[in-house]
């Protein structure tokens, strides 16, 4: 049955989710039978998870330039496709593709139960800087600290009785386990959200973790944000990859993929999906270029129509192809949607790599 456009997103979250579940039901299940955690130590955990192998291998990489041995970490393989032996030092559990908040409960209740720090970062989250350690250990030493985030959500904000306060997000954000174990809490989103927003409509439901950072907020606890000028240096980010992702895998060919955007009414691209999907292609493209880079693997044209490729994603249609579809609809676009952050991070990954 043919799906528009706007029904196509959902459709393939589920068949590859189904897909994956092959690899991934049955170290599931062993886990769940085994309940296996990380030993006692010192070190925070700092778990990710991850639709995307060459996105793993750049996260990766950045996280043991910058961090080192000073954290134990913790990969969700949700597509069971992993090679434990190209992440040194991590500790890789397939997984079925649940919910975020469902993984990062399990991860905080039983995986890091021994640790007094439980982190959790995307894998479009890059790790730049040494100091995120310094960061933490500063932040967590003051009395009553629940969480520190180094991304926060920027277009809403709680309000308790007109005093307005950043939500953490659990976009990047480490949590002391004792204060969320305590409080009984969950990462689970959640209904109801009367927050306001920020110069947009409100955001209606709480998303990972926002239910419990609003708990944590007004029992009295400390859920400290890390300052713009630090989050700079410290953090890197694409945003939302994971309905390109789930794209790429659904389409066979690159020319499957243009169409999927060309298919779309010209004027839908003043909304936020269609823009949304496409940068988050071309920050595909990118994560390839890292990707081969890092493997050492000259990138090499499939046809002329496709994508130059190190990891095989044989739908990702070249860079240029994806531009000339948003110049062609640049006049329906809105001025704020641009490619400024994406180009930014794409560069800042490029130098630092």
């Amino acid at each position: 049955m043919a799906r528009s456009y706007d029904q196509m997103l959902g459709y393939v979250f589920k068949r590859n989710s189904l897909r994956f579940a092959w690899r991934t039901l049955l170290p599931t299940l062993r886990y769940c039978l085994t309940r296996p955690s990380l030993p006692p130590g010192d070190k925070p955990a700092l778990c990710t998870m991850n639709i995307l192998p060459p996105m793993m291998t750049v996260w990766h990489h950045f996280a043991k330039k910058n961090i080192g041995k000073s954290a134990d970490i913790v990969i969700f393989d949700c597509t069971g496709t992993l090679d434990p032996k190209e992440f040194p030092d991590a500790h890789v559990f397939p997984f079925l593709n649940f919910y975020a908040s469902t993984k990062g409960d399990i991860f905080i209740r039983s995986i890091a139960k021994n640790r007094r720090i439980a982190w959790i970062c995307d894998d479009d989250m890059f790790l730049m800087s040494r100091e995120c350690m310094a960061i933490l250990e500063r932040e967590f030493a003051v009395p009553g600290t629940a969480s520190v985030s180094f991304r926060p959500r920027e277009w809403w904000e709680f309000d308790f009785d007109g005093k307005r306060l950043q939500p953490s997000s659990s976009y990047c954000v480490a949590l002391n386990r004792e204060i969320f174990m305590q409080e009984k809490l969950s990462l689970a989103p959640a209904p109801d959200n009367p927050h306001p927003g920020l110069n947009t409509r409100p955001p209606r439901r709480y998303d990972t973790f926002d239910k419990a950072n609003e708990i944590l907020l007004k029992k009295g606890y400390r859920c400290a944000i890390v300052g713009p000028e630090e989050r700079e240096r410290c953090v890197a980010e694409f945003s939302g990859l994971s309905g390109a992702v789930m794209l790429l895998y659904h389409f066979k060919t690159p020319q499957q993929t243009l169409d999927y955007f060309r298919s779309a009414p010209p004027e839908r691209w003043n909304g936020n999906l269609l823009f949304g999907l496409m940068s988050a292609m071309l920050s595909v493209c990118t994560i390839q270029d890292l990707y081969s880079k890092l493997k050492g693997n000259p990138l090499t044209p499939r046809s002329s129509a496709g994508s130059a490729v190190g990891y095989p994603l044989p739908s990702l249609p070249a860079r240029g192809e994806l531009l000339k579809i948003l110049e062609e609809r640049k006049q329906f676009t809105r001025p704020d949607q641009t490619l400024d952050a994406l180009e930014k991070t794409s560069a800042r990954l490029h130098a630092e790599l």
